[in-house]
């Protein structure tokens, strides 16, 4: 019997994108799959809408809200799969992305191989993806991957992983603790109990971005800095596991310099936990580095303007960019309605 894949999707407040994701894993090539769908006690919709995809093999549940975390555990105790694909409720699966890592699995020992693939970001149309590949698209150890992850400040999306049951239960359950980077820290201990990461380069998933509050936005929560603390610190634990030599503690530092910004000056305490770690890594973390576009704000509105300023004006401009897509989007699939098209939406990702 071909081996059962579980494909698990946590969401919450999601009611716009929900039926989309769900249609992605629905989609899949792959016969053999189970799908939950656990609604962390949403207040809009999104319970509403998944239960329109129920079935003998898609299962919806709801639960009082706990975070993303706890939402992803209670899926790992309902699932049956002997592998699991994780699927956030705004994010898209190609059709053939589960099928295409499946087959590679003849070539390896699939139990103690931690499956990765290509991705991209997209906005509301998901032809118009770019998918740019990293240093951190092609097989690599544990070690290697963590030492290229934390010293260039790369990462793979959620989705993008195929993972074992074994390797599951090696890694333990999700952080509850984690409001923010919970994927980036649960992976890495996967990817501990891994003999390494296969990339399979056809496999594809699609990463949306939506308006601000996403789990990796850290902003102004003093939540998800202390989140953020705790995570840091476990990645350059789990390197130090692994490798404890110049170019891991490197690699290390330039990890803890990048994030160094999200606390610096306004959380005096996280700042002298940083540093204290900084130096035990024989080093010490600089003033996060200003822009020149607003470096020129510092003398004449203090630190942390100019650094507001930094942060929210990109953002707004992706949000300018996000709109003018958004009604692209509607105009495409209002011509293809017109003219008796398909839409999109039934089946986004199926020719990438």
């Amino acid at each position: 019997m071909r081996s059962l894949v579980s494909i698990l999707i946590p969401a919450y407040n999601a009611e716009a994108w929900v039926a989309e994701s769900i249609q992605s894993a629905v989609n899949q090539t792959w016969p053999h799959k189970e799908i939950i769908v656990v609604d962390d006690g949403s207040h809009d919709g999104t319970a509403e809408v998944a239960r329109r995809f129920a079935s003998s093999w898609v299962k919806v549940v709801s639960i009082p809200n706990q975070g993303a975390a706890a939402a992803r555990n209670h899926a790992l105790q309902l699932c049956q799969g002997d592998y699991i694909q994780w699927l956030d409720a705004d994010d898209l699966l190609a059709a053939d992305k589960v099928e295409r890592q499946m087959a590679v699995l003849q070539e390896v020992d699939g139990r103690r191989t931690l499956l990765s693939s290509g991705w991209a970001y997209f906005n509301y149309r998901p032809q118009r993806a770019h998918f740019i590949p990293t240093s951190l698209w092609q097989d690599l150890s544990p070690v290697e991957w963590l030492v290229r992850k934390m010293g260039e400040n790369l990462h793979m999306q959620t989705g993008t992983w195929l993972t074992s049951r074994e390797l599951v239960e090696a890694a333990g359950p999700w952080d509850t603790r984690l409001f923010s980077d919970d994927d980036g820290e649960y992976f890495c201990r996967v990817l501990l109990a891994s003999s390494g990461t296969r990339f399979v380069p056809e496999s594809r998933v699609l990463y949306r971005i939506t308006p601000m509050g996403r789990l990796s936005q850290i902003g102004g929560s003093d939540r998800k800095k202390d989140a953020m603390l705790i995570s840091m610190k476990l990645h350059v634990g789990y390197l130090k596991s692994l490798e404890d030599s110049d170019r891991t503690r490197r690699a290390s530092l330039h990890y803890l310099q990048t994030w160094y910004d999200n606390f610096y000056p306004e959380r005096p305490d996280i700042v002298k936990e940083l540093q204290t770690l900084a130096e035990e890594l024989g080093g010490q973390l600089k003033e996060p580095h200003l822009r020149w576009k607003y470096s020129w704000m510092k003398p004449l509105f203090g630190w942390q303007t100019a650094k507001a300023a930094q942060r929210l004006l990109p953002q707004l401009k992706a949000a300018c960019i996000r709109q003018g897509d958004r009604l692209l989007y509607k105009l495409e699939s209002g011509r293809s309605a017109r003219e008796g098209i398909g839409s999109d939406r039934t089946n986004p990702v199926g020719s990438l």
